[in-house]
């Protein structure tokens, strides 16, 4: 029976990186994943460039039940440490938008970098192994069982995702993995997700899919001033991904449609043309012409009286609506919820309950806003952990 230093469960950005650094430490390192192939997710993420991290990143930038709980991972490791690698490696990047670094040429390049510190270090990385069994012995030792073979070691790191996108193969094996070892898993959710219309404003708007305009969109205290994209069943977009990770069913999301214009205003200046013309005039300076059109159809100024303006203008920036739900799993970027952080050490990723598990990633309730901060979350509690087996 083969024995190693350290089990790592997923062969994903956290496995990955959780493993070289174990293995530069000179551990006996072995990686395990059911995929056919290593680090699928990261080879689709950021439109197949890869978002690699943020170069503004804080433990605001983290939704969490434990909302203090990623500072310290994210301060030993920090965007500068993985451009370092980054460059080590000589891999192009840019800064698209503010902060968020990608790949000049793809996603690749990253898995590339994982693969190869990887073997630098003598990672073994078993890939098409299902994973069966995983026990505690007497010992303290873990024994996994995976495609009819039995492994044993002394740590066992967990690495395994959430449920996003399950045609890459995510599951929920790492949640059951934490119940048997006693955790407490908070129920995991779709987050970075699409939502649905009601049949209401789907019958409305879902006709105007493809057209985008920037908005604030709103959902308690939490909002986000980007992009905001219809779709055929609802809405899409980076405003509207980030705010859905904050949004709970029933909830009510508010979008400014104008954000900082004061659109018809020129309809109250003295001897101005008051008419449907002109107020169509003026929205189509700020919104693309058929979402213009859509909207006056639906909230039509009936008196152009400075009131009946005034009342259009704040319409325009409070278009409230509860969604149906979100595309769900299968269209989010990430899982939020997972293992109940309360239960890890911050600085290792440890379990308290289990000495010798760890749990990293996605895995974990720790979940980034949209822009790099969710690998930089994989980043950072992979190295936590890879330096404490």
């Amino acid at each position: 029976m083969p024995t190693v230093d350290t089990i790592v469960l997923g062969a994903g950005a956290a496995g990955q990186m959780c493993a070289s650094v174990a293995g530069a430490r000179g551990r006996r390192v072995l990686v395990l994943d059911s995929a056919d192939r290593a680090g699928k997710k990261i080879l689709i993420s950021g439109g197949g460039r890869c978002n690699f991290t943020n170069l503004g990143v804080t433990a605001a930038n983290y939704l969490s039940q434990n909302p203090h709980f990623a500072k310290s991972a994210l301060a030993r490791y920090q965007p500068k440490d993985f451009l370092a690698l980054v460059a080590r490696h000589h891999i192009p990047w840019h800064e698209k938008t503010v902060g968020q670094l990608f790949c000049v040429r793809t996603a690749q390049d990253i898995l590339d970098i994982l693969e190869a510190e990887c073997v630098a270090h003598g990672v073994r990385v078993e890939l098409a192994a299902r994973i069966t069994q995983v026990q505690r012995e007497e010992s303290g030792e873990f024994l996994v069982t995976a495609s009819g073979k039995n492994y044993r070691s002394r740590a066992l790191v967990v690495a395994t995702g959430g449920l996003s996108v399950p045609k890459m193969g995510a599951t929920g094996f790492g949640y059951e993995l934490a119940r048997q070892f006693g955790h407490n898993v908070l129920e995991p959710r779709p987050a970075l997700v699409p939502l649905l219309f009601a049949p209401v404003e789907a019958k409305q708007y879902c006709e105007l899919a493809g057209v985008s305009t920037e908005v604030i969109a709103s959902c308690g205290r939490q909002s986000f001033r980007e992009k905001m994209l219809i779709t055929h069943h609802g809405l899409s977009g980076p405003a509207i991904l980030q705010i859905s990770s904050y949004w709970q069913p029933g909830e009510e999301i508010v979008l400014d449609l104008a954000p900082e214009r004061e659109v018809f205003a020129p309809l109250l200046e003295a001897n101005a043309r008051r008419d449907l013309a002109a107020a169509l005039g003026a929205l189509r300076r700020v919104l693309p012409s058929r979402l213009a059109e859509r909207w006056l159809e639906l909230h039509p100024i009936t008196r152009f009286t400075n009131p009946s303006i005034e009342e259009a203008e704040r319409r325009l920036h409070h278009f409230a609506f509860v969604p149906a739900g979100t595309e769900g799993f299968a269209k989010a970027e990430v899982t939020a919820g997972g293992v109940d952080t309360r239960e890890l050490s911050a600085k290792t990723m440890e379990s308290q309950l289990v000495s010798g598990l760890y749990f990293i990633g996605e895995v974990v309730d720790v979940t980034g806003q949209l822009g790099g901060y969710n690998f930089q979350w994989a980043w950072a509690s992979g190295v936590s952990a890879g330096q404490a087996v």
